[in-house]
Formats: C-alpha cells, structure tokens, sequence
C-alpha cells in the first residue's frame, strides 16, 4: 500500500477544511493501492478553526491535527507538518479550495513514477486579484535573481516532494525557514504539471503586504549572498557617479571662475548617496539580526496541542 502525506496549512478555514479534506480522501481513496495520511497544521489558534480539525481526527485517525501557539505564517505552518510525514509523497496544499483535489495524482505520479523531486502544479488562469498574482510574480522574480528557485519552473502553493526531500527537511532548523531556497540545495529534479484553477470555497486570500514583504526578504536572503553583492555592485556605481560629479564641478569651475558653487548638485549627490548608505546598512542589518536570532537558538515554531499522534521524536522546536 502506498501512502500518501497530504499537509495543509490552515488559516481562518473552519468553513472550508471539511469540504477539502472530504474531496481528498475521495480522490486518493478511488485509486486501488494508495492510502492516505493528512495533516492539518492550524496557524491561527484565535478562531474556531481548530475545533473543526479536530472534530475531523475524530472522526478519521488518518488525520492529524496539529495547533500552533500562534500565526507564526506559512512557511513555518508547511515546516510543523514536516515530523509528522510517514507517506511515501508529501503534497502541499491550501485549505481553501482552490486546488484540484481530484488531480492530486498528476503530482504524485511524476514524484513516484517519474523520479523528481519536486512537481509544482502551474496554472495558467488564476482565480487570485490582481494584487496577489502581482505579488507572486515579484515574488518568482526575486527567487529566480537569488538562485532559490530554478529558472523555468513557475511555483505555487499546491506541489508535491520525494521522501528524500522530506528527510532532508526535518534537518532545517532555521527560525526563517525558506522552504523552496532550501530544496533548490537538496534536490535537482523540478517539473510542473499543468492544471486548473478553482474559486474559493468561501473567504479571501488572507496574504496582507506585509506578509508579502516578509516573504520576499525570506526567501530573498535566505540561502545567498546575492543581495550583498548586489548592494557590493550598488555602492560601487554611486561612488564612481559621486567621483565623477566632482570631477566634473572642478573641470568646470576652471574654466569657468565666475560659475556658482553647485549647492543644489551638492545636495542632490548627499541625499542620494545618503539614501543609498541608509539602504545598503538596512541590508546588512536584515542579515545580522537573522544570525543573532539564529544563533539565540529561537524557535521555529511552538506547538500548543496535538490530535491523533504523540509528540514528535526529533527536536524540532529547540532551535539548534
């Protein structure tokens, strides 16, 4: 029999979960041969939500229910389902609906069948607004830039891994965990596989700015130096602009005696050069208070209560 690890980050989605894990143990249970194992990793203790998870381990000891002590985001929700894996696929989801339920096995599939690592589903007409496909745009681009993500593959939320890549996450500790950085390390085969979009079951997407600007700077700085090389380059072009500003000013002040001292030049190259300085030492920052936090041995995560397993046997939540 094989079985198939389903995790799925929940978040406000006691109206949606049932419905979701209903249409998922149909759809792995209708193929002879596979079983199931689902997690639900509930990332905001303050609502009902994780009432529902658990009227459904219950109701079905396939399902485990994990509860965390607070919204720590996404990321880190994926990254508590991770001790708890036993299939021989781990699939990734969202909880509200949107994805194909019924082609769960195009994923799985091209991960046990096909050999890779890593099978994102990719589709071509998403039911997001606008802000949300622009923001995951930015999002691939800055991925794409750093080396986190192979260049050609389009990722998503809804995407299934080897057990390889499994047993190589429950070794990454990081308080600022970057998934998908942290596979392009471990695993070398990528793919995606075409699919459809759906509507919401209910709600709207709960990813604010902020929660988007902290999900660039992850993935951003996680796993390379290329933004301290960029800002390396940055501060190279705006020393040589400043320098040859100043060459400039002299030349021209030879010749010309009677020319003004430029003020306004004087300020416009200090504000920007400032700005600049401000920019690059704001960067520098970003990485030193990550290893600081790193280092103080922070957690990734705190559980507040389980359903349906006991406490999970590797130290996942000691930070070190």
């Amino acid at each position: 029999m094989i079985t198939v690890s389903v995790a799925i980050p929940c978040y406000r989605s006691a109206a949606t979960i049932g419905p979701v894990v209903d249409e998922l143990r149909a759809a792995i249970t209708a193929r002879p041969g596979y079983d199931y194992q689902i997690i639900l990793v509930n990332d905001y203790p303050q609502d009902d939500t994780f009432d529902v998870i658990t009227q459904l381990c219950q109701a079905d000891k396939k399902i485990i229910g994990v509860n965390l002590s607070r919204n720590f985001g996404q990321s880190t929700a994926k990254m508590a389902a991770i001790p708890y894996v036993t299939g021989d696929v781990l699939v990734f989801m969202d909880d509200d609906g949107q994805h194909p339920t019924d082609q769960i096995f195009r994923l799985v599939d091209k991960v046990l069948v096909e050999g890779y690592d890593v099978v994102y589903a990719r589709f071509s007409h998403k039911k997001h607004g606008l802000f949300k496909r622009v923001t995951s745009w930015i999002n691939t681009r800055m991925l794409e830039l750093n080396g986190s993500q192979p260049k050609g593959i389009t990722i998503s939320s809804y995407y299934a891994i080897s057990s390889i890549a499994v047993e190589a996450l429950k070794k990454y500790k990081s308080p600022f965990p970057s998934m998908g950085g942290y596979l392009s390390h471990v695993a070398e085969r990528y793919a995606n596989v075409d699919m459809d979009h759906r509507e919401r079951m209910a709600g709207r997407s709960n990813y604010t700015f902020r929660k988007m600007v902290a999900l660039w700077l992850t993935g951003f700085t996680n796993f390379s130096t290329v933004p301290l090389r960029l800002a390396v380059i940055a501060g190279t072009v705006f020393a040589a602009a400043g320098f040859l500003a100043a060459v400039i000013v002299v030349i021209r002040k030879l010749i010309n005696p009677s020319i003004a001292a430029g003020f306004t030049t004087s300020i416009a190259l200090q504000l920007g050069i400032g700005g600049m300085l401000m920019l690059l030492l704001g960067l520098c920052g970003e990485y030193i208070g990550r290893i600081y936090m790193t280092v103080s041995n922070m957690p990734q995560y705190e559980i507040r209560k389980t359903v349906n397993t006991p406490a999970p046997e590797k130290e996942e939540n000691d930070g070190k």
